[in-house]
């Protein structure tokens, strides 16, 4: 679900203004979380371990938005923002569901 992060190349971004650093921020954990596989998912532990990452990025994405909030966010960095929310939002889902599954 996050492979799309998986391509970016650290060194290629530099950092020239607040911004730039923001969404190299953002970039860093779209990079992190390309390496969740939920296939490989078959233990309550994994299942644990997984919501828990899920959890901290979706924090660490929530307090680079929240570093911008007095200044004019560019729509680069919303829009980054945005789509890596959704896309944990709706991992975190698909894991929860394999937990009520696992239940069943």
């Amino acid at each position: 679900m996050f492979s799309a992060f998986s391509s970016i190349d650290d060194h290629s971004v530099q950092a020239r203004t607040p911004t730039d650093a923001a969404v190299k921020r953002l970039d860093g954990i779209g990079h992190v979380l390309s390496g969740l596989d939920i296939s490989a998912i078959r233990t309550q532990a994994d299942v644990n371990r997984t919501l828990w990452t899920l959890d901290a990025a979706n924090k660490c994405v929530r307090a680079v938005l929240a570093e911008f909030r007095t200044q004019p966010a560019t729509e680069q960095l919303v829009r980054k923002s945005r789509n890596l929310i959704d896309l944990i939002e709706r991992t975190r889902d698909q894991v929860v569901s394999l937990r009520v599954l696992a239940r069943s």
